[in-house]
């Protein structure tokens, strides 16, 4: 049956090809897709032309961008949907500002007695809701790899977060997932690394502290954590990782074992990525 989303989609492909060795020099960059199957590697392939198609990347000056580039951003934002479905899980915003480093963001914070504090504070990263992601590209160069750090993923957690209104943790969960078994667990890890922070506010915490900041912040360091150090997260929270385990209908930690067994690069004394 004649279908106009998949000839659109033909069509886009067939508009912006990309060759084998673009494609090879952007899986190089990002280690964290090592272990993927070849239908994963064609449908992640795919999916960041038509991202890149769908999403305008607005780089200001100081950001260059040609193909392999935007490809290594698209292919870091396409990985979390690698098993949800044709969904448009990305809807709500059309535009990705890039900054040629880190930027000024202006904060506001009423306190527990109502005085309103205004700062500006630098980020590498912002998402908003019904707006445009703005990341750094410096930071986007240093995501793709399994040490836990990934800022491409970490804002557009927040975008699937935004998906039930403004970000608070709770993304659309599928139909075999319970909202309360989700907050609970959730809530658990989250009051736990922030008990830790409570007794020493310098603790050197098993993920990045700044998951204690809110529930909201919490969802994108730990989905950041799933796909770029799923051993970390799964060690410290194995709850938490079987919760997102579900909702990505991913299993990273599978993936990185795999190759810790049979792949030379990743095999050697504490080694959890290629030599």
């Amino acid at each position: 049956m004649w279908s106009l989303s998949a000839w659109r989609r033909r069509r886009t492909l067939a508009r912006h090809p990309v060759a084998d060795e673009t494609w090879q020099r952007v899986r190089e960059h990002l280690s964290f897709l090592d272990g993927l199957s070849d239908a994963e590697d064609r449908w992640l392939r795919e999916h960041s032309v038509l991202f890149l198609d769908d999403k305008h990347l607005s780089a200001l000056p100081g950001v260059e961008l040609d193909q392999e580039r935007r490809l290594l951003l698209a292919a870091q934002a396409q990985l979390p949907l690698l098993h949800l479905g044709e969904l448009n899980w990305y809807q709500g915003f059309h535009e990705i500002v890039l900054y040629p480093d880190d930027f000024l963001s202006p904060q506001r914070h009423r306190d527990a007695s109502g005085v309103e504090h205004e700062w500006d504070a630098e980020h590498s990263g912002e998402a908003w809701q019904q707006g445009p992601v703005i990341l750094a590209w410096p930071g986007v160069e240093a995501s793709g790899g399994w040490e836990g750090y990934n800022l491409v993923i970490h804002e557009l957690a927040h975008k699937l977060d935004m998906l039930n209104g403004n970000a608070n943790g709770l993304p659309p969960l599928h139909g075999n997932m319970r909202v309360g078994d989700w907050a609970k667990v959730m809530q658990h890890a989250y009051n736990d690394l922030n008990r830790q922070l409570d007794r020493n506010p310098h603790a050197q915490t098993a993920i990045d502290p700044y998951a204690a900041e809110n529930p909201a912040e919490f969802f994108a360091v730990t989905s950041e954590y799933f796909f770029s150090a799923p051993d970390i997260l799964a060690t410290a929270y194995p709850r938490v990782y079987e919760q997102l385990r579900t909702f990505y209908r991913q299993d990273p930690l599978a993936r990185l074992q795999h190759l810790q067994a049979h792949d030379p690069r990743y095999q050697g004394p504490g080694s959890t990525h290629p030599l």
